[in-house]
């Protein structure tokens, strides 16, 4: 109860649920008469003549991280990278394709047009390195507040910085972007437009 001095008909209201307390519940009415006794509440009934054993240090507790600010992702680039997958490559009609009907080669072939255009096209509006210099295979160690955003630790993760491990891939990050400008009203929904043949 917040308030310090209840009125007479809050302390009223206080005895007789107290009182149906203790007759319905033991360790509130043990804690009850602790209280009346100056002793603190919770605290375990000391035998006689035995000295009070000295509480254990509380562990330390890991300060709690601030839940991560999520912002919503402006989906006009995306939508813009997919139009020219799919003028370069044609990667949508690829992906959308039901291929179960067709035989390995023929996918094999279709596979490597859309992966030469793919590649056309993510050259010419992105630079794209690889995170890690280093080749697939060597041995690297990961000081402590390396950029977890930049590695992710794979495999029997234990303990903390620093880790020592092999690179199983270099990972990827885009140093420049060259989208084409967008002119106003265009509708970066529509990634290719339907084609009618007159």
């Amino acid at each position: 109860m917040s308030d310090s001095n209840p009125s007479f008909l809050g302390r009223i209201s206080l005895a007789v649920g107290t009182f149906f307390s203790i007759l319905g519940n033991g360790d509130f009415a043990a804690d009850v008469l602790r209280l009346r006794n100056g002793e603190k509440i919770g605290a375990a009934p000391v035998a006689a003549g035995a000295a009070a054993a000295p509480a254990p240090a509380p562990a330390a507790q890991p300060k709690p991280q601030p839940a991560p600010v999520l912002k919503e992702a402006p989906p006009d680039a995306a939508l813009q990278l997919l139009g020219l997958l799919q003028r370069d490559a044609r990667f949508i009609d690829f992906v959308e394709e039901d291929i179960r009907s067709y035989s390995d080669a023929d996918i094999g072939a279709a596979a490597r047009l859309v992966h030469e255009g793919c590649r056309a096209t993510l050259r010419e509006h992105f630079t794209i390195r690889p995170v890690r210099d280093e080749a697939e295979g060597s041995r690297v160690t990961l000081p402590e507040g390396f950029d977890a955003s930049s590695v992710r630790l794979t495999g029997n993760v234990v303990g903390s910085a620093p880790f020592n491990g092999s690179i199983s891939h270099r990972g990827w990050r885009v140093d420049e972007v060259r989208l084409p400008k967008l002119a106003d009203g265009h509708n970066a929904k529509v990634i290719a437009p339907a084609e009618v043949e007159l």
